[in-house]
């Protein structure tokens, strides 16, 4: 696997507080990432925005007009090198890490019987591996400043339906949480897991479409995730699950 981590600078300063909150997303610049990483800077973090694309990010970026609040960090989250490197980039750039949000994910939209298990593989390493990298190589900053973990899983995770291999990912992640919320003592973990929600997941769908019935916007989601990493210290949420009402699973 070919490693990818490049930092991309250039930014004008916008002279926000030294000390604000310095938050890492991932798959930040699309979708519930995208609208995540807004609410962020409107509620006054400093944002290392990770994506694979680095033209994308950098177009983003600009389109946020947030200066050297925004620190665009191209990496495959799938690799520990890159994924270090973006950790260390972002602690040095804004000279703290507060809190990391595993939002990167995508489904293969198929079932056990049918699948293609060459695109499962993809599937896990993004949805599983990514995240449990991401933890890995931030704990020790995170230890240090007492953040917040966060990640952004799906309905699929908890309830199950016949065969479905995305809801597998998601039930690890579930799983990863937890596991990580008893190791760590400084550091809070919150999964968040939406429940149907209107954002480009849905464009490798067969069907190119939503699925039928109630739904989210981005925007819901990404208040439920600045509103766990707003909590008091000594107040940790451990699970969000956020369902558009009508939703049945």
């Amino acid at each position: 696997m070919t490693t990818t981590h490049t930092v991309i600078g250039g930014l004008v300063s916008t002279g926000r507080d030294a000390a604000a909150p310095v938050t890492l997303i991932t798959g930040g610049a699309t979708g519930i990432g995208a609208a995540t990483t807004r609410r962020l800077l409107a509620a006054g973090h400093r944002v290392a925005v990770n994506g694979r694309d680095r033209a994308r990010l950098a177009r983003f970026a600009a389109e946020l007009g947030a200066g050297d609040a925004v620190l665009p960090v191209a990496a495959d989250i799938t690799d520990y090198e890159a994924v270090s490197v973006a950790v260390k980039a972002t602690a040095e750039h804004f000279g703290r890490l507060d809190h990391v949000i595993a939002n990167a994910g995508f489904s293969t939209h198929d079932n056990l019987a049918d699948g293609d298990p060459d695109k499962w593989r993809e599937m896990l390493l993004v949805n599983v591996l990514g995240p449990a990298l991401l933890v890995k190589a931030a704990l020790p900053a995170l230890k240090e400043s007492g953040g917040r973990i966060v990640l952004i899983g799906s309905t699929a995770g908890i309830k199950n339906t016949p065969g479905n291999t995305y809801s597998i990912s998601r039930t690890a992640l579930t799983a990863l949480a937890e596991n990580t919320r008893v190791l760590v003592t400084g550091a809070g973990v919150t999964p968040v897991a939406p429940g149907r929600v209107d954002t480009p997941f849905w464009s490798t769908h067969p069907d190119h479409t939503v699925a039928p019935g109630p739904v989210l916007t981005v925007e819901h989601i990404a208040d439920a995730v600045v509103g766990a990493l707003g909590r008091p210290k000594g107040v940790d949420v451990n699970t969000v699950v956020v369902r558009p009402t009508g939703q049945l699973h």
